[in-house]
C-alpha cells in the first residue's frame, strides 16, 4: 500500500510544474495529460471486470500492471516533447488507475475483519504519498527554482519508474488472491459500471447531490492540475513538501468526519465540505511568497476539509440510499460521475482558464484562482437552496455506515 501511493505521488503532484517547464506544454495540453487520469477511471471497471476478477490472481496483473508501469514510465523520463510524452502517460493511467482496486483486493483478501483491519493498511498509502512529496522537496530538492531550471524535475519519473519496478516484484510475492469469478454471481458492464444503480436518480435529492458531485469535481481539477505549478511560479520554497501538508489534513479530517456528520447531519457536512473550496480558492488568490504565505498554507491545509467532508460524506450517503442491492453499483456510478466524467470536464475548463489568463509566459494567478472559487460558491448555493435533508428516510442507515 505505500508503494501503490509513493508510485502515484512520485510524479503526479509535479506533473503540471513538469510539462510547463521541461516540455513548454500550454494549458490545453496540461490538461489533456491530467485528463488520461479520468479516462483511465472510466475504462479501469472494464480491466478489473473482463480481466482480472475471471482470469488471473489479482496479485499476478497487479505485478504485471506495474512491471509494465515502470516501462511506460522510463519513457516518460526519456520524453523531450509533449507529444512523445502524451501517449506514454495516457497508457500509464489506463493500466495504473485499476490497480487501486487490485491492491485493495489483495489486501481485503488476507483479513479477517477488514471494517477493523483497512484503515491501518490503507493509512500506509497516504504515507506513501507523503513520503515521495517530501523525497522531491527536501531530499532531492527537484523542485527548487534552481533544480527546475536545470530540468532535473524530469527525475520524478524516474523515481517512479525504480518504485513501480519494486512493487510490481513485490506483487508477485504477496499472498495469493484467486479470482472469485467461480464463486461470485456474474456482473454485466452495464453493472460494472454502477449504470444498474442509475434508478438512484428518480430520488430528487440525490439526484441534486450527484449533480453536486459532477460540478464540484471542476474546482478539484484546478488544484491537482494548477497547485503545484502556482507555487514553484510564484517562488514558494519546497512546494511539493508543503502540498503534503494536504495529505496530512486529510488523515486527520477523515477521523473527525464521523463526529461532525453525527452531529450536524448530511447537508450541513456537504456545504462545509463545498464552502471550504471558496475559502481555499480565495486565499490562493491573495496569498504570495512573502508575508502571505500563511494564506497559501492554510488554503493547502483546506484539502482535508474539501475532499473529506464532500467526496466520503458522499460515498456514505451513497452507500445508504443505495441499499444492499446496488452498494457496489452506487459507488462504481458516483466514481464514474466525479473522477471520470466530473474531472474530465474540470480537468478541461482548468486548461482553458489556464491558458487565457497566461500573459507574456507569466500567469494571472489571481484571476485563475477566483474562477473555481465562483464556480464553488455557486454550487453551494444550488446545493443549500435545492437540497431537503427533511427528506431524508434512511439517517439510522446512514450513521450505521460510519
Amino acid at each position: 500500500m505505500f508503494l501503490e501511493f509513493f508510485v502515484w505521488g512520485a510524479w503526479f503532484v509535479t506533473l503540471g510544474t513538469f510539462l510547463g517547464t521541461n516540455l513548454h506544454a500550454s494549458g490545453t495540453q496540461v490538461a489533456a495529460a491530467f485528463s488520461t487520469q479520468s479516462f483511465g477511471a472510466i475504462i479501469a471497471p472494464f480491466i478489473i471486470g473482463l480481466i482480472a476478477d475471471k482470469y488471473f490472481n489479482a496479485e499476478r496483473i497487479l505485478g504485471v500492471l506495474h512491471l509494465i508501469g515502470a516501462l511506460l514510465m522510463y519513457l516518460m523520463f526519456m520524453s523531450e516533447d509533449f507529444s512523445s510524452f502524451y501517449p506514454y502517460v495516457f497508457g500509464y493511467m489506463v493500466i495504473f488507475m485499476p490497480t487501486l482496486a487490485l491492491v485493495n483486493s489483495v489486501s481485503f483478501e488476507q483479513m479477517k475483519d477488514p471494517a477493523k483491519e483497512f484503515s491501518v493498511v490503507r493509512v500506509w498509502g497516504t504515507i506513501g504519498w507523503i513520503v515521495a512529496g517530501l523525497f522531491i522537496s527536501f531530499v532531492f530538492r527537484w523542485d527548487s527554482s534552481e533544480a527546475l531550471g536545470e530540468g532535473l524535475l524530469r527525475n520524478t519519473f524516474l523515481m517512479a519508474c525504480i518504485s513501480s519496478l519494486a512493487l510490481g516484484i513485490l506483487s508477485f510475492f504477496l499472498p495469493p488472491t484467486p479470482s472469485k469469478a467461480v464463486k461470485a454471481e456474474k456482473h454485466n458492464i452495464y453493472e460494472m459500471l454502477g449504470l444498474d444503480a442509475i434508478k438512484l436518480l428518480r430520488d430528487k435529492n440525490y439526484a441534486i447531490f450527484f449533480l453536486s458531485a459532477i460540478l464540484i469535481c471542476i474546482p478539484l481539477a484546478f488544484y491537482y492540475q494548477n497547485a503545484n505549478p502556482f507555487l514553484a511560479e510564484i517562488g514558494v520554497d519546497n512546494p511539493t513538501g508543503k502540498m503534503t501538508i494536504g495529505q496530512v489534513s486529510e488523515a486527520l479530517f477523515l477521523l473527525l468526519l464521523p463526529l461532525f456528520f453525527r452531529k450536524y447531519g448530511f447537508k450541513k457536512t456537504i456545504l462545509v465540505g463545498m464552502v471550504a473550496w471558496v475559502v481555499r480558492y480565495a486565499l490562493f488568490a491573495f496569498g504570495d511568497a512573502g508575508t502571505n504565505t500563511f494564506m497559501l498554507i492554510i488554503g493547502i491545509a483546506l484539502h482535508g476539509i474539501c475532499y473529506d467532508f464532500f467526496f466520503v460524506s458522499g460515498q456514505i450517503y451513497t452507500d445508504a440510499k443505495a441499499g444492499p442491492k446496488y452498494k457496489s453499483s452506487a459507488q462504481g456510478l458516483i466514481t464514474l460521475a466525479t473522477y471520470g466524467i466530473g474531472m474530465l470536464i474540470g480537468f478541461w475548463v482548468a486548461g482553458i482558464v489556464s491558458d487565457a489568463y497566461l500573459v507574456d509566459g507569466v500567469h494571472d494567478w489571481k484571476s485563475i484562482w477566483l474562477i473555481p472559487s465562483g464556480i464553488a460558491v455557486l454550487v453551494s448555493l444550488f446545493f443549500m437552496l435545492t437540497f431537503n435533508e427533511k427528506d431524508l428516510k434512511n439517517t439510522e442507515m446512514i450513521n450505521e455506515s460510519i
